[in-house]
């Protein structure tokens, strides 16, 4: 291994437990469930290896820090592409690949972000989020 690429890989790992700690970890229906109960859902298709995938991390969790009501307010799913991007939901929401996030809410999609690792749109897609969350 490289310095370049012990430094990604270091830098992936140091940023997943801030998004691991406000995340559920996906088990079928969980989503559903979630819904049903009139939460804001914020889904992330994601697998271990994908370098874009931890450059979302990163993001999000820089903006979960300077903002705690988003994760106050937004339930956040983290759903290994690798188990279930071929599973149900996945099907039914037509999730084209890893690094897609998506927001949820009652039965709408609010936004989505496939590949894109922009702190603006992430944020974006965020207050998207929390808007939806503080009207309900």
């Amino acid at each position: 291994m490289n310095r370049r690429e012990f430094l990604l890989a270091s830098s992936c790992l140091l940023a997943t437990p801030a998004v691991a700690l406000a995340a559920q970890a996906y088990e079928p229906g969980l989503v559903k469930q979630l819904l049903a109960e009139g939460k804001t859902v914020f889904v992330d298709y994601t697998t271990e290896w994908c370098t874009t995938c931890a450059a979302q991390k990163r993001t999000l969790a820089r903006l979960l820090t300077e903002n705690p009501a988003y994760d106050e307010k937004i339930e956040f799913v983290t759903i290994d592409y690798d188990q279930f991007g071929r599973g149900e939901l996945a099907k039914e929401l037509g999730i084209p690949r890893r690094s897609t996030l998506v927001v949820l809410h009652g039965d709408q999609e609010l936004g989505r972000i496939v590949a894109g690792t922009s702190s603006k749109q992430i944020k974006a897609l965020l207050d998207t989020a929390l808007s939806a969350a503080m009207a309900a």
